[in-house]
């Protein structure tokens, strides 16, 4: 205990931790946790408590905890070379094989993939790649990029702008002006409750279209959006939402960038998330499930079309100059080798495919009658349970009254993490995909005792 409290004391002097109440952590109001160990779906802190983690880190501990031989894949490839850039044609056999599991793995009109550290890093990659592709092909007007609103795609500059959650914009003088948003795919908050999903999809795409002819078709570049909304509630797009889109994109020369940090090498049940809605995009970003956070690393994926474009800019123009130290890290990239070895021979994605809506029907069989639950949702290895006021009417909660964090925390002190989705009461779902059945009930059963702990 005394390493305990004279780590927390370190913790609230010297750590700065992203998405945190700052002044509440320092002031010792929040608790200081230092997770020590975990296997399978189980961590575990330094006091010796014992949870199952239903939220996989955040999305990424895909394969869980204690797989060890990711981590030997790490370490001898630590031993044989521990780094080496990847500028001016440099590369080793780690990224090299990775390069081609990736693209094997990913749609056939994919050609190459550009290895950085993260989420955030990849979609600023990204769309650096479609101004410049737009400069080489003389369109220097056409650089807006549409979001969407709940979408969530990083928090730098540019990403921070594209992720389309207040809390991210707040005091940080985001979006920056070449972003524009348009609504979020989110059926259960539609306006009119009579509403079926296909014209719920219409509106979505009449908005799109709205957008793009107030703004000028000759000025929007790229449309970015994750397959399955995220963090903005772990919502699936409403009936025929992505072909009509791309309908649309198509028709106004723009492109498509596919956000598969969390959907990516299984999470939806297929490999792809863009596999799982007929999706052809133009970029795709990869992270989390790359090494199922077992080490740093993003990717971009690059399509055929804008690949030749990128060729040709660098034969007039020389190198292209966008690069990153750590682009193609090797110990990154042998983590991703075996993580995805892993995946394959285990077949941890079909797993996901029984699994997943296992723990929804569980979910809904304990909670689908709560009056205050207003709705159970998700796709493979994703569930969502929505808290609302009053259930016919679609009355949410005032946000002061953080329904969802109740709910989450009290499904903490039973020894489970879920995770309370921001701007909304919701209660989110994202484990491993080694989850079982029996685990599987056990978070649905545990989530029931702490909704009933909190709202009767």
């Amino acid at each position: 205990m005394l390493t305990n409290d004279q780590l927390a004391l370190w913790d609230r002097e010297n750590f700065f931790h992203p998405s945190t109440h700052l002044a509440a952590h320092a002031r010792g109001d929040t608790p200081s946790r230092v997770i020590e160990g975990g296997a399978g779906v189980y961590i575990e802190d330094r006091d010796g408590n014992r949870m199952l983690d239903a939220f996989a880190g955040l999305y990424c501990v895909n394969v869980g905890y204690g797989r060890t031989e990711i981590a030997e894949a790490i370490a001898a490839q630590a031993h044989k070379l521990s780094y080496y850039h990847a500028y001016v044609g440099h590369g080793t056999e780690a990224s090299i094989t990775l390069s081609k599991m990736v693209l094997d793995r990913s749609p056939a009109h994919m050609s190459k993939v550009y290895f950085g550290l993260g989420g955030s890093d990849a979609n600023e990659t990204n769309i650096k790649l479609v101004w410049y592709y737009n400069n080489i092909l003389g369109r220097p007007e056409k650089k807006k990029i549409i979001s969407r609103w709940r979408g969530y795609h990083g928090s730098g500059l540019m990403t921070g702008s594209l992720t389309g959650l207040e809390l991210f914009h707040r005091k940080f003088d985001l979006p920056l002006s070449q972003v524009v948003h348009t609504d979020a795919p989110y059926y259960y908050r539609r306006e009119d409750s009579d509403m079926s999903e296909v014209e719920f999809t219409a509106q979505c795409v009449a908005s799109l279209e709205a957008l793009i002819a107030r703004e000028g078709p000759e000025t929007i570049a790229a449309f970015i959006g994750e397959p399955v909304l995220g963090t903005g509630g772990l919502v699936p797009p409403p009936e025929g939402y992505w072909a009509a889109i791309q309908e649309v994109l198509e028709r106004h020369d723009i492109l498509l960038i596919a956000d598969e940090v969390v959907t990516g090498f299984g999470r939806t049940g297929s490999m792809m998330g863009c596999d799982h809605y007929g999706m052809k995009a133009d970029l795709m970003t990869i992270a989390k499930g790359l090494t199922s956070a077992y080490a740093p690393l993003s990717g971009s994926i690059v399509s055929e079309r804008m690949w030749k474009v990128l060729e040709d800019g660098t034969d007039e123009n020389g190198p292209i100059g966008h690069g990153w130290t750590y682009a193609a890290h090797p110990i990154g990239a042998a983590a991703g080798i075996a993580n995805l070895e892993l995946i394959d021979r285990e077949n941890l994605i079909a797993n996901n495919s029984e699994v997943g809506p296992h723990l929804r029907a569980r979910l809904t069989e304990h909670l689908g009658d709560h009056p205050n639950v207003g709705e159970i949702r998700g796709v493979g290895m994703m569930a969502a349970v929505e808290f609302v006021e009053d259930k016919a009417e679609r009355r949410f909660f005032d946000p002061k009254a953080t329904m969802g964090a109740k709910v989450t925390a009290a499904l903490a002190k039973r020894g489970v993490i879920g995770r309370a989705m921001p701007q909304g009461d919701i209660l989110g779902f994202a484990p491993p995909f080694c989850l079982s059945h029996d685990e599987a009930d056990i978070v649905a059963k545990s989530a029931a005792e702490a909704v009933r702990e909190v709202l009767g």
